[in-house]
């Protein structure tokens, strides 16, 4: 049975999930759900995520919502092979844990505040920029890649010399990042961070994906 993403391409969240599906290789079908008419916010949609946001995933009788939960449960289901828990190691598996818990407590605040100010506000909403609040979070996300910076100058990729869903789950919004607003030198001035998103984005299903989010600021 072919897996049902109900989503939008240009997602960050979706995306975060379409990624992993093609890592591991699996057949799907991306079911559009239209944010501009409130399609989210109504049934039958709001019967997969009763919060109204995308995407939501069906394997067959299961529905399931959350883009980090749904790549947990394809990993531990179809992706084994692909290692991208190592659950098999149980140091390796619990590093994995610890810097996806890092990217969503740490890095996912700061870095969506600045793709919404530069992209989404001005593009989908009409609004304006607001520069204050772009400061003061490219000021934090910079401290969190200070972190980063550390932890790559001793290791290929975040978990450890293995790329893991730990980095999978950063690729949308630091493609948008660097590609659609003017704090792309927060990754390029930080030569560790710079060769370990070289690494995650250039991976063929990476490619695939990220070619869909093409916005410029």
């Amino acid at each position: 049975m072919v897996l049902k993403v109900f989503g939008n391409p240009i997602s960050t969240c979706t995306v975060r999930v379409l990624a992993c599906i093609e890592e591991i290789g699996l057949e799907y079908e991306l079911v559009p759900v239209d944010l501009t008419t409130g399609e989210h916010k109504r049934p039958p949609h709001i019967h997969r995520n009763p919060f109204g946001q995308i995407p939501a995933l069906q394997d067959g009788d299961l529905i399931l919502f959350e883009s980090r939960v749904i790549n947990r449960y394809l990993v531990r289901k179809y992706g084994k092979g692909t290692d991208l828990l190592r659950e098999e190691s149980l140091v390796d598996s619990v590093s994995v844990d610890q810097w996806m818990e890092v990217e969503t407590q740490h890095f996912n605040g700061p870095i969506s505040t600045l793709v919404f100010q530069h992209v989404f506000l001005p593009i989908f909403f009409g609004g304006s920029t607001d520069e204050k609040v772009v400061a003061a979070e490219a000021e934090k996300l910079g401290k969190v890649l200070d972190v980063y910076e550390a932890k790559l100058s001793k290791t290929k990729f975040l978990a450890g010399d293995f790329y893991s869903l730990a980095d999978l789950h950063h690729l949308s919004y630091v493609h948008y990042l660097i590609t659609s607003t003017p704090h792309g030198s927060l990754f390029h001035s930080r030569p560790h961070v710079k060769a370990w998103w070289d690494a995650i984005s250039s991976r063929p299903a990476s490619k695939k994906v990220l070619a869909a989010l093409s916005f410029s600021s």
